[in-house]
């Protein structure tokens, strides 16, 4: 195949664009608006916010690019539903993690090669990698970039 890494370079540059949104949109906002619900008894922005940047965090170890730099924010934003923790990350703490955890994931991306992408991600098997080898590290691109956008549909209903 021929296209590979334009393929590639459309998946980032979507990604990039999406990062771009959720950086207007949750950095325009005040500790007081992160409180703020999706909809009546349901996710905060903040959750949502914090959300995003742990599972942005997991794609570090996932994609090769290094370990996990905010652990902690799982039991808060991941295994937990919003609202039954007492203490989470601040707005400011949540800000700051984004911010460093999305800059690590793109100094990642730009190392990586096409052939890198198409390699297999950190939680297949090389046996299931061999029956299925679309279990790559790009799925994993796809996949959280539609994890973002959708998130980011439920953060703009939120401030509606």
């Amino acid at each position: 195949m021929a296209n590979e890494g334009t393929y590639i370079a459309l998946g980032l540059k979507v990604w990039k664009t999406q990062i771009e949104r959720a950086d207007k949109l949750f950095g325009s906002l005040s500790s007081e608006e992160v409180q703020r619900e999706i909809a009546p008894g349901k996710n905060r922005l903040l959750y949502l916010w914090g959300h995003l940047t742990a599972i942005h965090d997991a794609m570090l170890p996932l994609l090769g690019i290094g370990e996990r730099l905010h652990p902690e924010f799982d039991v808060a934003f991941v295994s937990n539903p919003d609202k039954s923790q007492a203490a989470i990350p601040s707005h400011e703490q949540v800000r700051q993690a984004w911010n460093v955890v999305n800059a690590d994931l793109w100094k990642g991306f730009e190392k990586m090669s096409w052939s890198d992408w198409v390699q297999r991600h950190t939680a297949v098997s090389e046996e299931d990698f061999a029956k299925d080898t679309l279990r790559n590290r790009f799925a994993i691109l796809l996949s959280r970039t539609n994890h973002l956008s959708y998130h980011l549909g439920q953060a703009v209903l939120g401030l509606k």
